[in-house]
C-alpha cells in the first residue's frame, strides 16, 4: 500500500485543518478551515494513532488495511499534508517489512510488475490534474468486491481438492495490474487492490506473497520520493510530526509480521480476501460520495 498522491504546493505551516471527506479532481483547493497547531493538538493524534497503527499492521503482512490511513488522517488535515507526513513513515515501515521478508519473494513476478508500476506511476503524474479521484476509487472499489467474491466462491468450490490450483500466470495480466497499481497509487492512494488481483491467484506461499508485495511497494514508495522532494513537500514541520509518530509505526509493523506469521497458512488467503472486500468497499464508498457531491 502507499501513500502516493498528486502534489500541489507545500505547506508552509505546521497546522492542520479540519476538513470534509469526499472524493473529487486533486485540481481544486481545500476549502477554507480553522487551523490549530498540528504537533501539540490531541484531535490530530486521535485520528493519526489509529492511521499509522493500520499502515504498520498492513506492512507486517496484512495487505490491503492500510489503504485507509490517508482518507483517516485527510479527516483532519489536508490529503496532500497527510500524503507528505505518511510518505517517511511508510518508508520507515518498509525498512521493517523488507527485512522481515527479506529471503521469501517472487523475482518472476516484480520482474513483471515493476517496469509496468512505473509506467502507471508516470501517466498518474502526468494525468493527475485531469483525473477525477472519485471515479478511479469507485471503479477500483468495484472491481476488488466482485474479484474477492468470485475467488472466494471458486476456493469454497474447490474446498474438497487436495491443492487449490493456482490460476494461469498470463504476463499481460500481470503487466497491466502493475500499471494500474502504480497509475491508483499515485492518484487515489490504491495501489494494492491491482496488484492483489494479479498475485493473490498465483497462490504464492504466505510469507513468498507478503515479501513481495513488501518489495513491490517499497519500490512504489520510492519512486515518489524525487517528486516530493522537487516540490518541496518534506518541509521540516512534516518531518518532524512524522519522526513523533515513527516509534508507532515501526512498532505496529513488528506487530504485524509477528501476526500475520501466526495465522494460519491455509487461513491467510480467505483473510486477505475479506480484508480486500472491506477496502473495496470502502474505496466504493468514497468514490460514490465524491461523485455525488
Amino acid at each position: 500500500m502507499t501513500a502516493d498522491m498528486p502534489l500541489s504546493a507545500a505547506p508552509t505551516s505546521c497546522t492542520f485543518q479540519v476538513l470534509p471527506s469526499g472524493g473529487g479532481s486533486f485540481g481544486g483547493a481545500p476549502k477554507p478551515a480553522n487551523t490549530r497547531p498540528m504537533l501539540t493538538d490531541p484531535l490530530f493524534y486521535a485520528v493519526a494513532i489509529p492511521a499509522v497503527i493500520l499502515l504498520g499492521l498492513a506492512k507486517g503482512g496484512f495487505a490491503g488495511i492500510g489503504v485507509v490511513a490517508v482518507p483517516m488522517m485527510a479527516l483532519v488535515i489536508s490529503p496532500v499534508l497527510a500524503a507528505a507526513i505518511t510518505l517517511p513513515i511508510l518508508l520507515a515501515q518498509d525498512v521493517v517489512s523488507v527485512w522481515s521478508f527479506r529471503k521469501t519473494w517472487d523475482k518472476g513476478l516484480l520482474i513483471l510488475m515493476l517496469p509496468a508500476a512505473a509506467v502507471g506511476i508516470f501517466f498518474g503524474w502526468l494525468l493527475a490534474a485531469r483525473v477525477s479521484v472519485a471515479a478511479v476509487e469507485l471503479a477500483i472499489g468495484l472491481i476488488s468486491i466482485a474479484f474477492s467474491l468470485q475467488r472466494l466462491w471458486v476456493e469454497r468450490a474447490m474446498k474438497t481438492a487436495a491443492v487449490i490450483e493456482a490460476g494461469p500466470a498470463r504476463p499481460w495480466l500481470g503487466a497491466l495490474c502493475g500499471a494500474v497499481a502504480g497509475f491508483t497509487s499515485q492518484v487515489a492512494h490504491a495501489g494494492g487492490p491491482p496488484f492483489q488481483i494479479y498475485a493473490l491467484p498465483r497462490r504464492l506461499q504466505r510469507d513468498v506473497f507478503i515479501g513481495t508485495s513488501s518489495i513491490f511497494f517499497a519500490t512504489v514508495n520510492w519512486m515518489k520520493v524525487p517528486a516530493y522532494i522537487a516540490l518541496g513537500q518534506f518541509t521540516r514541520q512534516t518531518l518532524t510530526t512524522a519522526a513523533v509518530l515513527l516509534p508507532l509505526a515501526l512498532a505496529s509493523t513488528w506487530a504485524g509480521v509477528w501476526l500475520v506469521r501466526r495465522v494460519p497458512a491455509e487461513g491467510f488467503y480467505k483473510a486477505i480476501y475479506v480484508l480486500l472486500i472491506a477496502v473495496g468497499a470502502k474505496l466504493a464508498w468514497d468514490g460514490a460520495h465524491g461523485l455525488m457531491g
